[in-house]
This record gives C-alpha cells, sequence and structure tokens, in this order.
C-alpha cells in the first residue's frame, strides 16, 4: 500500500467533523451536558437510541452516496465496513463502562457530576482518537506488515482478559493517580462539579479533576485495543474514524444505560476477550485467508449475544 488510500473526499471528512462539532455543542450548551444533574435510565436510553440512529443514518447516507460515485459493490463494503467497525468499537466500549464504574465508586463520586466528567472524557477522547487512528492509518500504509503485529497483539490481549477476567483494577494504586497526587496541589474533600479551586491565591485540583485523569488514561489504554481491532475490518482512515467516533459520542449514554446492570452482565468480559482473540487471530491468517466483513459481523454479534445470555442465566439461577 502506497499512501492513505481512502474513498472519503475533502467535503466528506469537513463535513463529518463539522456534524461531530455541532452535535457536542448542542449536548453541551442546549441539552444541558454542562450542567450537573443525576442522568436516568429514560434519558440514557433515549440518547443511546438517538446516537445509534445517528450512526445508522450516516451509514445509510454512505452507501446512497458511494452507490452513485463508486458503484452498488463498493457501497455496500463500505457500507458493512462502517457497520462491523462501529459494532466492535461499541462492543469494546462496554469494558470502558466496567472501568468507569469503578473509578467513580472509588472515589464516592455522586451521580449527578459523573454526567460532567464524561463529557469532557468524550472530549478528550475524540481527540486522542483522531491522533491515533490518523497515526495508524498513516503507519498501516507505509508498512503493512504492521496489521500482523496488532493482530499479535490483539491475540495475546484477548488471551490475557480471558485469564483475568474476574479481576478487577486497583484503582487506589494506579500509577498515574500516583503521579499526578505526586506533582499536583489536591484540594482533598468535596467541591461540587469543579475541577479547581482557588485557596489563599494558590489554585489547587479537586478530587473530581484526578478521576477525569483516570477517565481519559483507562480510554487512551483501551484505544490501543479496539483502534487495532477495527484495521481488522478496514485500512480506509475515514471509515475507521467514522465509527470509531460514533462509537465514542454514544459512550457517555451508554454508561448511564448498563450502570445499574453491570453485575448481571458479569460474562460479557469473556465475551469481549474472545472479540479481541478472533480478530487477532483473522489478521494474523490474512496471509492465507480473508475473513469475509460478514462473517466477521457475524461471529462478534455471537460472541457477544451468547455471553449476555450466559450472564442471564446465571445470574436468574443463581451462579452470581
Amino acid at each position: 500500500m502506497n499512501g492513505l488510500e481512502s474513498i472519503a473526499t475533502l467535503p466528506m471528512w469537513a463535513g463529518f467533523i463539522t456534524f461531530v462539532i455541532l452535535m457536542l455543542a448542542l449536548d453541551l450548551f442546549v441539552f444541558g451536558g454542562n450542567k450537573a444533574h443525576k442522568v436516568s435510565v429514560k434519558e440514557a436510553a433515549s440518547w443511546s437510541a438517538i446516537w445509534f440512529c445517528l450512526a445508522m443514518v450516516f451509514n445509510g447516507g454512505l452507501w446512497w452516496y458511494l452507490r452513485g460515485t463508486a458503484g452498488p459493490d463498493i457501497a455496500t463494503e463500505k457500507a458493512l465496513e462502517f457497520f462491523s467497525g462501529y459494532l466492535i468499537e461499541k462492543t469494546l466500549s462496554v469494558d470502558n463502562v466496567f472501568v468507569f464504574l469503578l473509578i467513580f465508586t472509588a472515589f464516592n463520586v455522586p451521580a449527578q457530576y459523573q454526567r460532567r466528567v464524561l463529557i469532557y472524557g468524550v472530549l478528550g477522547a475524540i481527540v486522542m482518537r483522531t491522533v491515533m487512528i490518523l497515526a495508524g492509518a498513516w503507519v498501516v500504509s507505509e508498512f503493512s506488515w504492521v496489521l500482523y503485529v496488532f493482530g499479535a497483539f490483539l491475540l495475546f490481549t484477548g488471551i490475557r482478559m480471558l485469564v483475568a477476567a474476574d479481576a478487577e483494577p486497583d484503582v487506589a494504586n494506579n500509577p498515574v493517580l500516583r503521579f499526578a497526587r505526586r506533582h499536583l496541589r489536591v484540594a482533598d474533600g468535596d467541591h461540587g462539579e469543579r475541577f479547581s479551586v482557588v485557596k489563599n491565591g494558590v489554585r489547587y485540583v479537586t478530587p473530581l479533576f484526578l478521576v477525569l485523569i483516570l477517565i481519559e488514561v483507562t480510554d487512551l489504554v483501551f484505544a490501543v485495543d479496539s483502534i487495532p481491532a477495527i484495521f481488522a475490518i478496514t485500512t480506509d482512515p475515514f471509515i475507521v474514524f467514522t465509527s470509531n467516533l460514533f462509537a465514542i459520542l454514544g459512550l457517555r449514554a451508554l454508561y448511564f444505560l448498563l450502570v445499574d446492570v453491570a453485575d448481571r452482565f458479569h460474562l460479557l468480559k469473556y465475551g469481549l476477550a474472545m472479540v479481541l482473540t478472533f480478530i487477532g487471530v483473522k489478521m494474523l491468517i490474512m496471509p492465507w485467508y480473508h475473513v469475509p466483513v460478514q462473517a466477521s459481523l457475524t461471529v462478534v454479534a455471537v460472541l457477544i449475544g451468547a455471553s449476555c445470555l450466559a450472564s442471564v442465566f446465571v445470574s436468574r439461577h443463581g451462579g452470581r
């Protein structure tokens, strides 16, 4: 591969980036994303449905546009790549939800302040993922063998997750948190939704700011897994970028939707681990066999669906 090959034109990139900025502005300044309040399950479900519908409308529009400009075969291929990438990113982001819940619980963050932390977390995640996706696309285009490195890494990560699926992160002893406490002035105590306060003319960060740092670092760690995973589906930077960002934009709503039922899906981590393992194997066998996008989509859906059903079955029969 030479150069970044993409079906997207400059207006398509500009249009999508404008859409993201517009939606974030509406969330912050019109729908109250920057105001503290407890998000209900109904509100979270509504926003989850809205983000999913927007992603599907975008995918339909992409298919319609490409059908007229590149032909029906390419249109269908790219639409399937987007949907598969979106499903994989959405699926892997569920693991973020479990860790976010642990962080908020460890710091005793009230429910009404969690929304503000997550909106800034999403903003940071968008910037980080944009840089990582564009860098990853360039590396893959210049050094195609990197895909096999990605595959080996995902296979290793998936196996490690299977072995340690029940282990919970030690938030209190996180090295990033220890570093922040050593190098930042921290004003302990409850300071509402503020990230910093001024005492005696000196600015301090609040524990809520430390929570935000951990949220950002958590997303960075998960991005290291999820971004290589989507390159197993497509190397088109536009498809990688758009499917990834749609999943990230819906992450906050997904958190509030799942936060009260997280314990019921305790076997989902095994499903996520098997998804990473499958994607890693798929990337490693590419020289000999190319797994069709439809097959990948089916395998991912079956693994996640089966782990969710198994979780519900075990919970109902007193297995947890």
